[in-house]
């Protein structure tokens, strides 16, 4: 045999071999866990220790750890394991876990993703982001310290985001010369706080992160206990998947795949149940049936697909079907409302004001919804409720939340994709929450938007003109209402019917039970608003002079209306000249404190940054002002 022949049989025999471990590999199941707990649990040496007892540190990486360690100190061992997973500087200078650090890890049996997540309070919002996904949550606890806050916050979030197996690791025993009797009482305080909460079943398991025991091997250190180690219960857990399979089909409309004019498919993961061709089924929220006609997939067309797989179902029918959409099993579809009770984790250090606009995420749609005052919000270590007017950050609530069109749900409790949602900040695009529906309230389902023969367009046409909102906003005193009063007179005199909503005069009537909170004016703003759409389906022009100090409550008007219909009119008024005028006193009264709340003192007022109109009435005089709007307005 030639050196040639040779080396190319060698070649043929390691791309098997490598084929062969990739297959092996490819057909394992995976498994989504997270560790949490409080500071100084020992999670990410935990971690570094499960990627160095399964093989899955490369050499380079081995001596940088080691090098690592010696300069850092170990505590007497040559390998510091947190070192593999603490790898922001912050987190390696402080000794703790800011992030959600992600890590990928194998045995023999399971692939696994791990989330390690940060113990300190005010990083409670990243442990929310790390259990989204996870079908297992490892709760550690220090064999010293005993059941903490952080135990029963974290325990109590993992059960509310639905995480249905649970892992109580008794770290560090052998810091208390694994001691059984201490473990055993951990595990009762533990046991009665589980129950409390819900949890019906837990496996506690007593390990040393930083020596071993029982985490790939039982360890002789403690003969007393008879369960599993830690990798032999993550390699045997049932996972959830096989649980969501056997649900009605579900699937969220990601991508409309339309790449020819032949062809025309909709995109997305199967979150529930099972499809096969020539499945009926249904569109959610709009009601519309077809069948399936092709299931493709990047190997080809498939025969048979199930929850976890993304596909593109070819349909036998043109419908109506676009992003955000559910594709459902056509007897068993999901509900859709647009007004629900939800448990929201607040995430954001700006406590929540009720009735603020945000987008809300939920599965691959996204709409603007509001969230109101909670009903209440739960203390993690007695479980009881407790009324609030706001969320702070971390705090847990119940809340109703309303949408601005109906959508496709689930209860979280039996999807997580169809019943799990995001807040999103619509000025700072910011996450700020993460939500969990319960229910939909029955109101959303006994209430229907009456068809009516008259259009706005037909009230719009009968008066000549374009329907349009002029939001005056600026400081008190800057001259909103003023020049406002002009505009509506030049408008009226040219024939445009017109209607002008002062801020003052609102509250004397519509608003006249809200104050000046910051909640309050939001409410004041969105009331307005609403009452501003209808005029302006009527077909009106119609002009508003509010402060509206919040950028999020003139987005959240905006978002009312048809494009192009808001005019936001910037009355730039600098506070001085503003405070100078103060022909009503309010500025002295607030500088005195006696005007609590005051926009431009103890209240913040937010400029626009994109005004389709600004006026300077420092130079400007409010005819001059006047006379520059009507005439923006005429062009367009």
């Amino acid at each position: 045999m030639t050196a040639h022949a040779s080396s190319y049989r060698v070649d043929a025999m390691i791309a098997r071999d490598i084929d062969a471990y990739l297959d092996m590999h490819r057909n394992k199941s995976l498994l989504r866990f997270i560790t949490c707990g409080s500071v100084d649990d020992g999670k990410s040496t935990l971690i570094g220790r499960l990627l160095y007892d399964s093989k899955m540190i490369f050499e380079d990486q081995l001596a940088s750890l080691e090098a690592d360690s010696k300069r850092v100190g170990t505590q007497g061992q040559d390998i510091d394991f947190a070192l593999l997973v603490d790898g922001l500087a912050a987190e390696r200078e402080q000794g703790i876990t800011i992030d959600v650090a992600y890590r990928f890890f194998a045995t023999e049996k399971r692939k696994f993703i791990v989330a390690d997540t940060p113990g300190h309070e005010q990083y409670t919002r990243n442990m929310v982001t790390g259990a989204s996904t996870a079908d297992l949550a490892v709760i550690l606890i220090d064999a010293r310290k005993g059941v903490l806050t952080q135990t029963k916050r974290h325990s109590y979030l993992a059960h509310l985001i639905g995480i249905r197996h649970v892992v109580l690791a008794v770290n560090k025993m052998d810091l208390i010369g694994y001691d059984q009797a201490t473990f055993d009482s951990i595990v009762k305080d533990y046991r009665a706080f589980a129950e409390s909460i819900g949890i019906e079943d837990f496996t506690a398991i007593p390990i040393s992160g930083l020596a071993g025991d029982n985490i790939a091997a039982r360890s002789e250190n403690t003969g007393w206990y008879a369960g599993p180690t830690l990798i032999d219960h993550l390699e045997t857990v049932e996972l959830d998947v096989t649980l969501d399979q056997a649900k009605p089909f579900r699937m969220a409309v990601q991508w409309v795949n339309r790449p020819h004019l032949d062809f025309r498919g909709f995109s997305g993961m199967i979150a529930s149940g099972s499809v096969r061709p020539d499945d009926p089924i249904r569109i959610v929220p709009s009601g519309r049936t077809s069948t399936v006609s092709r299931i493709v997939s990047f190997d080809g067309d498939l025969d048979h697909a199930v929850a976890g797989q993304s596909v593109t179902l070819v349909l036998a029918d043109e419908v109506d079907c676009s992003r955000g959409d559910v594709i459902a099993a056509a007897d068993a579809p999901p509900q859709s409302a647009d007004q629900f009770q939800a448990k929201i984790v607040w995430m954001d250090a700006e406590a929540m004001l009720p009735g603020r606009a945000h987008w809300l995420k939920i599965g691959t749609r996204t709409i603007s919804a509001t969230v109101q005052q909670p009903k209440y919000v739960v203390d993690v270590n007695t479980m009881a409720e407790l009324s609030a007017k706001t969320l702070d950050l971390n705090d847990i609530g119940i809340c109703e939340v309303y949408t601005d069109r109906p959508i496709a749900y689930e209860p979280y409790a039996d999807n997580r994709d169809l019943g799990g949602f995001i807040l999103i900040d619509k000025v700072t695009n910011a996450t700020v929450a993460a939500g969990m529906i319960d229910f939909a309230l029955r109101r959303s389902q006994n209430v229907h938007w009456q068809a009516i023969d008259v259009t706005r367009d037909a009230h719009a046409t009968q008066k000549n003109q374009r329907p349009r909102l002029l939001w005056f906003t600026g400081l008190s005193g800057s001259g909103k209402s003023t020049i406002a009063n002009l505009v509506e007179k030049k408008l009226h005199a040219l024939g445009k019917h017109s209607f002008l909503l002062d801020g003052d005069n609102i509250r004397h009537g519509l608003n006249r039970d809200l104050g000046f909170t910051d909640a309050d004016r939001v409410e004041n703003i969105r009331r307005v608003g609403e009452v501003a759409k209808l005029m302006t389906d009527a077909g009106l022009i119609v002009l508003t002079a509010f402060i509206s100090p919040f950028r999020a409550e003139r987005a959240m008007v905006r978002d009312m209306l048809p494009d192009g219909e808001f005019i936001e009119i910037f009355v730039n008024t600098p506070l001085e000249v503003a405070e100078r005028r103060d022909v009503k006193g309010l500025y002295k009264k607030a500088r005195e404190g006696r005007l609590k709340n005051f926009t431009g003192i103890d209240s913040p007022y937010e400029a626009p940054r994109n005004a389709e109109i600004t006026v300077d009435t420092v130079t400007m005089s409010p005819e001059d002002a006047a006379n520059l709007i009507v005439a923006r307005i005429l062009e367009q």
